[in-house]
């Protein structure tokens, strides 16, 4: 496996393309990546609660998880976010109880919002590095004024319409804006492009 890159947590924003997600966006610790991925709004909100330090008055099922851990001597080592297949991202607990480690797939929203609770690190591959994350630079000169799409109402078929250095230029304005949801649409539709050739 290429080597592990420790990631944090950035932020969670709304996902303005898919109705009930939000991307959560996670920056590498020591350089400019971002990897975002989307997720649900139960885990979204399960992952800003802890973010803004706000206690629920009954326990939520990753606080459950966590408590029933506690009492029975399991400690979260680590989250690896180490795959991404067909649109979606694969992740791993690491467990240890009484000197036994335990490997433990889950979904990484799931595996996100059980970590920021144990305070446990949160990692990934190079490889998806390479692959999924978006070069965030604030040197970056800003593209050439062009209208944005349509506040992401871009439909896959009219991305796929547009010339691959346009696209390149529109991730640019993307990140610069923050946009992080629309320069995900952006960087996939390169990525397809440029596997291709």
């Amino acid at each position: 496996m290429s080597n592990k890159i420790k990631l944090s947590i950035l932020g969670i924003s709304f996902s303005q393309v898919q109705a009930g997600a939000y991307a959560l966006i996670f920056a590498e610790e020591k350089g400019i990546r971002r990897l975002p991925i989307v997720i649900g709004t139960p885990e979204a909100q399960s992952i800003a609660i802890v973010m803004e330090g706000i206690t629920p008055p009954r326990p939520l099922s990753h606080d459950l998880m966590c408590s029933i851990w506690k009492e029975l001597n399991i400690e979260l080592l680590e989250v690896l976010i180490h795959k991404f297949e067909d649109g979606a991202f694969f992740s791993e607990l690491l467990l240890q109880q009484n000197e036994q480690e335990f490997h433990i797939d889950s979904r990484t929203s799931d595996a996100v919002a059980l970590a920021i609770r144990t305070n446990s690190p949160i990692y990934t591959t190079e490889d998806i590095m390479q692959r999924m994350a978006i070069v965030f630079d604030e040197q970056t000169p800003p593209a050439p004024a062009e209208p944005l799409m349509e506040e992401m109402g871009q439909t896959g078929e009219e991305l796929s319409e547009l010339r691959l250095e346009v696209l390149k230029e529109r991730l640019k304005e993307a990140v610069k804006d923050e946009n992080y949801e629309l320069a995900t649409r952006l960087r996939d539709e390169i990525n397809r492009r440029e596997n291709k050739s």
